[in-house]
């Protein structure tokens, strides 16, 4: 991903987060307000820049290659022997009063080398290409990484919203316990019901308190959690529609590993046209120039035994066959890379595959038990309440009540975790399928 589309993401956060403003109760937010935050506050959400950064570092200093290429170079040496005419033939020049020394034993050299590619097979654009691709892997990998942050968002959030769902209900069960512990303590007064009755309720009810004060720690843990980790402060969460949400019928999934793959495998295509480019022949030229002694006229320098000046300029044509050795398995080893990928796409497939099918036989299995969750609410409030009333014509005890009151609550507790559930499951359907969630 390019450094431009970081910047674009983080406009349209901006732009989802005004949406959500206006759309959202005051200091609420949605699970996906949530995931987008969770994003942006990632740290690996700037592995992107450095990414693209490095890429184009990378692809800068390959096409550096066709600049001119210089070294330098300075040597000494010391040789066992030289180039030297033969004896007689030193002799004759003698006699001709010409005094040949021959070459001097220590040789030194100061020189400059500048060579100059013309063509190269296509070698360095195959390397850029190759350079170009490692990094879309590693962007996909890291939006792999990144796309992982979605689920953990999932997780802490709808465990939020199932614990402000029990935090509601103990409120509710404290407010039937206190009017009943109210209208034994009536009773007591009045002599119709024991004063132990009165401390049963009471002890009950008190007990639920305890439960709040429990249930009040874990959300504040959650929701620490869940702001450090979106990076905002989350205040309220906003139960998401299910019906909205629902996936409607087989769809794709487009989940960032299958494009992780793709991204392997235009790697792969790019190292197989490398390996045609080294089979390519080279050409060049050079220039060549150093200071030192000998030089390129040892005739003279037999005789003077002098530094000079020295240069040369060429064209070199070069083909390198060694590559043929290796050819044959290099592309053995691409052609079984492509395989392994393939199978990486197959396995994954399957795998989410299973995933989508259990999901949804969760869904379905949720929407029945939530079907016959406000029917059961309602019978046992008819219950609790005629035990209520049994209870002020002392039909029954206060562990009856209680247990009608326990069994009450219960249904409501089961009806808001199936709810809760499902809709977790939906969204984790949405996760594997990588569909953008609605509110």
């Amino acid at each position: 991903m390019k450094i431009k589309n970081v910047e674009m993401m983080k406009r349209s956060l901006i732009f989802f987060s005004m949406i959500h403003f206006l759309l959202t109760p005051v200091g609420a937010q949605s699970l996906e307000e949530c995931q987008r935050a969770a994003e942006q506050n990632y740290p690996l959400i700037q592995q992107y820049g450095l990414i693209e950064k490095t890429t184009a570092l990378t692809v800068a200093n390959i096409q550096k290659g066709w600049l001119p290429q210089v070294s330098a170079s300075a040597q000494a040496t010391l040789q066992s022997d030289v180039t030297a005419f033969p004896d007689q033939m030193q002799q004759v020049y003698q006699t001709m009063g010409i005094d040949m020394h021959g070459l001097k034993k220590d040789q030194y050299r100061v020189g400059i080398d500048v060579q100059q590619t013309l063509f190269d097979g296509g070698a360095i654009k195959s390397q850029k290409e190759i350079a170009r691709q490692q990094g879309n892997v590693q962007s996909a990998q890291n939006e792999v990484n990144l796309y992982h942050v979605r689920k953990r968002v999932n997780e802490m959030y709808f465990g939020l919203l199932l614990i402000d769902e029990q935090i509601q209900l103990n409120k509710d069960l404290q407010e039937l316990l206190a009017q009943n512990e109210k209208k034994l303590a009536s009773m007591v007064k009045g002599g119709t019901a024991a004063e132990s009755d009165y401390q049963n309720v009471k002890a009950e009810r008190l007990n639920v308190v305890q439960q709040m004060t429990a249930l009040q720690a874990q959300r504040q843990a959650l929701v620490r959690m869940l702001s450090t980790f979106c990076g905002l402060e989350v205040k309220k969460t906003v139960k998401p529609n299910g019906q909205s949400s629902m996936v409607n019928g087989q769809l794709e999934s487009q989940r960032p590993e299958l494009r992780a793959i793709d991204a392997q495998l235009r790697l792969t295509d790019a190292q197989e046209k490398a390996l045609n480019a080294a089979l390519m022949p080279k050409l060049g030229v050079f220039a060549q120039g150093f200071y030192g002694y000998p030089g390129y006229n040892m005739f003279e320098d037999m005789m003077r035994r002098r530094f000079s000046w020295n240069g040369m300029i060429g064209a070199r044509l070069t083909w390198n066959i060694g590559a043929l050795y290796t050819r044959k398995n290099d592309k053995a080893k691409l052609n079984a890379q492509r395989s392994m990928f393939d199978v990486q796409r197959e396995t994954f497939l399957f795998n989410n595959n299973l995933e989508q099918i259990q999901q949804n036989e969760n869904i379905e299995r949720y929407k029945k038990l939530m079907a016959d969750d406000e029917e059961i609410i309602t019978l046992r409030s008819s219950i609790r309440k005629a035990a209520e009333s049994k209870l002020s014509h002392g039909i029954i005890d206060v562990n009856d009540l209680l247990k009608e009151i326990t069994n009450e609550n219960a249904a409501k507790v089961h009806a808001r975790v199936h709810e809760i559930e499902m809709l977790k499951e939906i969204y984790d359907l949405r996760y594997s399928l990588n569909i953008e969630g609605c509110d």
